[in-house]
């Protein structure tokens, strides 16, 4: 049985953030911190906070900017995160509802299918905005899908990849002929936005992506996947429904202070670590997975892969298909996006599937927390 992948669709939130806008924002708060804690600093209690540039951030990331959905609370040095008006459950769509409805729609059309042609939805993310009801039975119920089945999965930046297996794997098992992967990140709510190491690294984002069996062969062959994890904490994000308790056994009141202490429980990770045993890992994966189907390195045309750090790519690209390899291999969007968790590889494959031509492969490859590592083998039809 042929699975292919038929369809995707974008959501681009409705604002964009330059590198120069939140490294202005950062570097008050910075002069505000530091001013406000003179006399410990001075007395060697407390470390000054350092500031950033514009150029330090494209240098170590690649990130020029980044699309989110709200945009003066991250800039304000006095809150420095996105505020949401609430929205009530049951009465209006929830905003990662909306997100992913709109980018699910458009891949829908892409496909060539109505909203009830549809088999199953699964919502792949870092982030879902509440543990019940299902993000995925929102999303369904919005787009006037009736029937099948809908149910939200987690595995931070891999969820894309993973999310396209367990389509594939459900199509295969006979649960259904058509299953839309959906990817919503609103991962600018996770972060630290006082934590220079990694407060320019997200945007928020939804894909969506269409996996289906057809007889007649079209858009892209999924010709196989495979998955990886390994547990690590040098990637985490604690925050969960555990924190009241914790937070009072601790002898700590949960709302002090709006950034204490729920930012200790925020996006964290060791970057350096990441950087030497994620890429030689992932670089390990792809080849071997090519290997395993009889597929030389050679002739991979396009990887569409995580877009978590242009030095990241670059090497894994290096290791997999050799030094001189063209960087036309490895498209990236991070320089406009910034990193975009699960949906980035998605994104990727959204902007250039069209380069490529009948018969070319490619491979769809994400990592992340976990470790988690993913990776979709397609031929375009």
């Amino acid at each position: 049985m042929k699975t292919y992948l038929t369809g995707t669709g974008l959501y681009i939130p409705p604002y964009s953030i330059s590198n120069e806008e939140l490294v202005e924002s950062f570097n008050q708060y910075v002069d505000n911190y530091n001013a406000e804690h003179a006399s410990e600093i001075e007395a060697g209690e407390r470390t000054a906070l350092e500031k950033s540039s514009a150029e330090f951030i494209e240098k170590v990331s690649g990130i020029k900017s980044r699309y989110v959905m709200e945009k003066s609370g991250i800039l304000d040095p006095n809150v420095m995160m996105p505020i949401f008006p609430e929205r009530k459950l049951g009465e209006e769509l929830s905003l990662m509802a909306e997100m992913g409805r709109d980018a699910l729609l458009q891949a829908i059309e892409e496909a060539g299918i109505e909203p009830n042609q549809l088999d199953g939805i699964i919502v792949a993310c870092s982030n879902l905005p509440r543990a019940y009801p299902a993000l995925a039975i929102e999303i369904q119920h919005a787009i006037g899908m009736e029937g099948g089945f809908a149910y939200d999965m987690n595995v931070a930046c891999s969820a894309a990849t993973f999310g396209i297996a367990q389509a594939v794997g459900s199509i295969k098992g006979g649960l259904g002929t058509r299953i839309a992967v959906v990817n919503v990140e609103i991962t600018t709510a996770h972060l630290n936005w006082r934590n220079r190491d990694s407060h320019f690294i997200f945007g928020d984002v939804a894909t969506a992506s269409i996996i289906e069996h057809s007889e007649t062969p079209k858009g892209y062959e999924i010709i196989d996947s495979k998955l990886f994890t390994q547990f690590s904490i040098n990637i985490k994000n604690e925050c969960g429904f555990m924190d009241r308790g914790e937070y009072f056994a601790a002898g700590r009141k949960l709302y002090d202070d709006i950034n204490e202490p729920v930012t200790d429980k925020l996006f964290l990770q060791n970057g350096r670590k990441v950087f030497r045993e994620v890429c030689p890992k992932v670089s390990e994966i792809i080849s071997t997975h090519l290997q395993e189907n009889n597929l030389p390195a050679e002739e991979v045309k396009m990887m569409w892969l995580h877009q978590a750090n242009i030095n990241m790519i670059n090497l894994i690209l290096r290791s997999v298909v050799g030094k001189e390899a063209d960087p036309a291999i490895t498209p990236t969007v991070i320089d406009e996006f910034g990193n975009t968790s699960s949906a980035s590889p998605v994104i990727v494959f959204h902007r250039f599937k069209d380069k490529l031509s009948s018969g070319d492969l490619g491979v769809m490859c994400s990592f992340g927390a976990g470790y988690s590592i993913g990776s979709v083998l397609l031929r375009k039809v």
